[in-house]
């Protein structure tokens, strides 16, 4: 490489440092020039939860929907039925019971929301087993009595102490040892209470089960970070046109010590007389503003509408999620989300429910199971309502709209939909044949009765 060479790409680096973008070998970097981290902690993610509305309004709307109801452990998996009428076992009565009691399914709701947030979260049991924290668990004694407590904890509170390094170990790359500290996560405030806890009281809640999980927050943060700089500079520009602030300038003939003099005050106290001067205008205390030699002007910001730059940010941060924008917002212009955008945001959390919720209840179920609390033997099920499934109104609207085919269509002799069918549109079982005879008033069992006693001829 001659010099010329070595000169010239100098040159070219110097020039690319000058203007990026504009030589070969430039590199634009988004994260420093717009202000973003390149690196999300958690401290981060929780405070932009905290303090940024769509950010919480994206996790919240979230655990609203998919925890829209509370799901019931059944012993096997039915229709919830049995000769049309229902029924619950007594271990199932026993375990919803329990479980209300323990506030079950709100603090695995409480673990959910900690885990969009932080990435994952940790659900701490603590059983009645005399045992320690640190300690593995064998035996569970008392049933569903042996589950004293569930303890949801945040990301920022929970973290591996140690890691099962063994090649030779069926649980290589899992964690041995779990760090809990109770401290509080928004002010960082310790109550002196840490403990270590081993894996079998300890589950770990997050998209894939582990504490590698990313954010709901970590895609769209940016986006978030958008929306708080168009909002926190259109507050600003309002307060500073409403504040008004006048901006003296002082005449070039104007003689300082002759305006401290008329003022009362010192040469050099001059600029403080004339902040508290102006102070006391802007509060409305004074009438005037004593102006020899200066001329009062104000600068005034000029905003542009900031709905088109509002809407470029909001809309990627709802399809990180995703979530339609007109349910993730609430209603706009006085128009309802539509019906496609709700049934796809019910899609979307029910897929969630299956691929995400349903499995670590289920491997926290099977864990039960293995300590004792609940009994072996049973092809355990999770009943759960659909999101997706047609409300009472609708449903009696598409029952109203098959009994109108009927109608219309009964100088023709044919019966489209039967009274079964119109019944399970609305979601009632069928009637029983007990239920069919009582029903009908034109059943000729009926004439067959006894007819009833006269009392004139039962008092002689």
């Amino acid at each position: 490489m001659n010099a010329l060479t070595t000169i010239g790409n100098a040159a070219t680096r110097s020039l690319a440092t000058m203007f990026p973008g504009f030589f070969v070998g430039a590199k634009h970097n988004t994260y420093r020039d717009f202000g973003y981290p390149e690196t999300l902690t958690f401290d981060l993610l929780y405070k932009m939860y905290l303090r940024n509305g769509i950010a919480h309004a994206m996790v919240n709307k979230t655990i609203l929907k998919t925890w829209e109801s509370m799901p019931y452990l059944l012993e096997k998996e039915r229709d919830g039925s049995e000769n049309g009428t229902k029924k619950e076992t007594a271990l199932e009565r026993e375990i919803r019971v329990r479980f209300d009691d323990l506030r079950f399914w709100a603090r695995l709701a409480d673990a959910d929301r900690m885990a969009l947030v932080g990435g994952y979260a940790g659900v701490l049991l603590s059983f009645r087993d005399n045992g320690r924290w640190q300690d593995p668990v064998d035996r569970v004694p008392g049933g569903l009595d042996g589950i004293a407590k569930i303890i949801p904890a945040w990301a920022g509170q929970l973290e591996v102490s140690e890691w099962d390094t063994d090649p030779q170990s069926e649980t290589y790359g899992e964690p041995k040892m779990y760090q809990f500290n109770e401290a509080n996560v928004e002010t960082g405030k310790a109550n002196n209470r840490q403990m270590l806890v081993h894996p079998d009281r300890v589950v770990i809640w997050s998209r894939d089960e582990t504490v590698h999980s990313d954010s709901m927050l970590e895609p769209g943060y940016n986006d978030l970070m958008t929306l708080e700089k168009i909002s926190g500079a259109g507050g600003e520009g309002f307060w500073k046109n409403a504040k008004s602030a006048p901006v003296l300038e002082v005449d070039k003939e104007a003689k300082i010590a002759d305006m401290a003099k008329a003022m009362g005050v010192a040469q050099t106290d001059i600029a403080d007389k004339m902040n508290e001067q102006v102070a006391d205008w802007q509060k409305g205390f004074d009438q005037l503003l004593m102006l020899q030699g200066m001329s009062a002007k104000t600068l005034g910001v000029t905003l542009p509408s900031p709905e088109h730059f509002w809407a470029a940010p909001l809309q990627g941060a709802a399809a990180s999620v995703p979530i339609p924008v007109k349910i993730l917002v609430g209603n706009q212009i006085g128009e309802r989300a539509s019906t496609e955008d709700a049934n796809e945001w019910a899609q979307t959390n029910m897929s969630r429910r299956a691929n995400e919720v349903v499995p670590i209840i289920m491997a926290m179920v099977k864990r039960f199971v293995r300590f004792g609390i609940l009994p072996t033997g049973k092809d355990w099920y999770l009943d759960w309502a659909d999101l997706t499934e047609a409300s009472m109104g609708e449903k009696i609207e598409r029952a109203d709209k098959m009994a109108d085919v009927n109608q219309k269509m009964k100088d023709s002799g044919e019966v489209v939909f039967t009274s079964e069918e119109i019944r399970f549109a609305v979601g009632y079982e069928p009637l029983s044949e007990a239920d069919k005879f009582r029903d009908d008033p034109n059943d000729d069992a009926i004439d067959a009765l006894p007819p009833p006693s006269d009392p004139a001829e039962d008092a002689a």
